[in-house]
């Protein structure tokens, strides 16, 4: 199992962990090119990136996506051989995941491992992301089933050397019991109106940095520092920041090839598929080389 169990790291304390990037899900490499661009650039603290074709890996592989995912993939290969020695986020991180909705649990099991093969065959994804993730105790029981399941799928895919996180997409903090079903847990998605007032469980203070990530939209350049503050201080390694706020970033398409735009599930620009305007402040803020 790759779970990342281990306890009784105290988090909030030294705040020495460098934080780093997950990309939740950007657009179409057709309809985002400078943001899938962006994540293959040296020095670039991406700890992972979600590839989501058509909620999911779609009907048949994608020659965008594929070339979008070598990119990544050859990236953080260049890093780990050394040939960009300065990068060491990227050398521990840089993973591609694929999409996996659950859609609350009411999904089926087989069909999720379908598209969790499909994601292997096709794209040779680093591991997985699973989005609408329930956090209920009732659920957990079918969610660790799954991911038992993805890690073992992980473990003997051939094509790996090395098989990246899963993480559970659930936007609030779950049961306690979810922290040993997967490597990381988003706790909190959302705006920032709601994340500057937010309070973290107490349990998670039992687990370091690297388990939890938050997802933030809103933010005015002018509080990112204090929301990088809030991230530390509750014990988040893994962020995304944006000023986008789901009502007025750049719409995509979403056609009948699956194309996935910047709508979110319900018509809704999604804040998360494009670009931050002050991405390159926040790059520097958190690159390699910087103490948190």
């Amino acid at each position: 199992m790759p779970y990342l169990t281990s306890t009784g790291t105290t988090r909030r304390a030294g705040g020495a962990e460098q934080l780093g990037f997950g990309v939740p899900g950007y657009a179409h490499p057709l309809l985002a090119p400078t943001e899938w661009a962006e994540l293959t650039c040296p020095g670039t603290p991406l700890h992972w990136a979600v590839l989501n074709i058509d909620d999911g890996p779609g009907a048949r592989p994608d020659p965008h996506c594929l070339e979008a995912a070598g990119r990544l993939r050859n990236a953080r290969e260049r890093a780990v051989h050394g040939e960009t020695p300065q990068d060491s986020v990227r050398a521990a991180g840089g993973r591609l995941l694929g999409h996996l909705d659950l859609a609350f649990g009411s999904r089926p099991f087989g069909e999720l491992i379908a598209d969790a093969q499909s994601f292997l065959d096709w794209y040779r994804v680093d591991g997985f992301y699973l989005g609408r993730c329930p956090a209920g105790r009732a659920e957990l029981p079918a969610v660790r089933r799954l991911t038992s399941t993805l890690a073992t799928l992980l473990e003997h895919d051939e094509g790996a050397e090395e098989h990246g996180p899963l993480v559970l997409g659930l936007g609030t903090h779950p049961h306690p019991g979810y922290a040993e079903a997967a490597d990381q847990l988003v706790t909190f998605s959302g705006p920032w109106t709601d994340y500057r007032w937010s309070q973290v469980a107490e349990w998670t203070a039992a687990y370091p940095p690297k388990r939890f990530a938050h997802f933030v939209h809103g933010v005015p350049r002018t509080h990112l520092e204090e929301a990088m503050r809030i991230a530390r201080w509750q014990g988040a390694g893994t962020i995304f920041f944006t000023d986008r706020d789901g009502q007025h970033g750049l719409r995509g398409l979403r056609g009948r090839d699956g194309l996935h735009g910047l709508h979110g599930p319900h018509g809704q620009t999604d804040p998360f598929a494009a670009l931050p305007g002050y991405w390159d402040e926040i790059v520097s803020r958190i690159g390699p080389g910087i103490s948190e």
